[in-house]
């Protein structure tokens, strides 16, 4: 199933397969830019073959639509239908600055299977700072939480693998006033925590809190499981659960409190096992959704059940 296999290109969602000319998605804002791995290999672009359907549908709570991966351009409407076609029967889109998150509510507005949440991004927090520019932007984002169609205010919070710590206090600025808007609005908060575990959990005990608090792409290890546990704070597990060098957070999997477990994406990165570095979408949620329930010695049609059960009380119906 690896990088040796032959593709079968039939088994491709049709709207993945590989075609010779494309353009530019429609209203895109982002891409994923680079195509070369770490080692310098060139990356494979083509999007995986779909996976068994599930016994039970599920939902994909944090993916980019907006992001593009190479030269594909799949609309929302195809996505969605590629999704359905595997037992994933809705998505939340997420945003990451003001142009994402308009594209994250017209996403939702427009197709009754998307739900959206609207942030500005840590990593964008610095950027915007230093132009002054991110109280307009949270303001905006403040605007349109309002919608009916936005359930969560994410992806905010803290990064420190890509901003320096001369960004630190402008990112946890803008995470707090995130969580303020989140509480006041009802929304739930989807947190972006990268290295910075102990600065995240700090900043959620020194706030009044939404009673939905999520920790998208979970990214710490036992310790962390065991404080959201003690808190009632989601963790929302993605493709890196199943990453063969993912033993903390494989372990905090095996911890979490069954009622605050959520499966994700967050495509188009972080493909799970076997297609790591591959494009990933809302039709891959499966092979994580899997991987999970063999970890944690579950069954997959209860585990199914209760992550949908979840994902419905923070976000409410679609």
């Amino acid at each position: 199933m690896g990088r040796g296999k032959q593709i079968n290109y039939q088994a491709i969602p049709e709207a993945y397969r590989p075609r010779e000319q494309e353009g530019a998605a429609d209203d895109a804002e982002r891409s994923r830019s680079t195509t070369q791995e770490k080692d310098g290999s060139k990356r494979n672009l083509i999007y995986p073959e779909a996976p068994e359907p599930l016994p039970l549908p599920v939902i994909d709570n944090h993916t980019h639509l907006d992001f593009r991966d190479g030269k594909l351009n799949v609309s929302v409407e195809q996505a969605v239908q590629a999704a359905a076609q595997v037992g994933v029967a809705g998505l939340i889109q997420v945003g990451c600055d003001v142009p994402s998150s308009e594209f994250a509510v017209r996403a939702a507005q427009q197709n009754p299977a998307v739900l959206a949440a609207v942030a500005i991004h840590p990593n964008d927090a610095a950027r915007l700072a230093e132009r002054g520019q991110l109280d307009a932007a949270i303001e905006r984002i403040d605007e349109l939480a309002g919608q009916e169609r936005v359930r969560a205010v994410g992806e905010t919070g803290l990064d420190y693998f890509r901003t320096g710590p001369e960004g630190r206090p402008v990112q946890e600025e803008s995470f707090r006033r995130h969580i303020e808007i989140a509480r006041r609005q009802g929304k739930a908060l989807q947190i972006h925590d990268r290295d910075a575990h102990q600065d995240v959990v700090r900043v959620l005990r020194d706030e009044q809190l939404p009673p939905r608090v999520v920790f998208h792409c979970f990214s710490g290890d036992a310790q962390l499981a065991r404080i959201c546990n003690e808190n009632g704070w989601y963790m929302s597990f993605a493709g890196t659960v199943s990453f063969k060098n993912s033993t903390g957070i494989q372990d905090a999997l095996a911890l979490a409190d069954p009622g605050l477990i959520l499966v994700e994406t967050d495509a188009p990165f972080l493909t799970p096992h076997p297609y790591r570095g591959r494009p990933n979408a809302s039709y891959m949620i499966p092979y994580t959704l899997r991987f999970m329930a063999g970890h944690r010695g579950a069954d997959l049609e209860q585990l199914c059940s209760q992550v949908m059960a979840n994902t419905l009380e923070v976000y409410g119906a679609f």
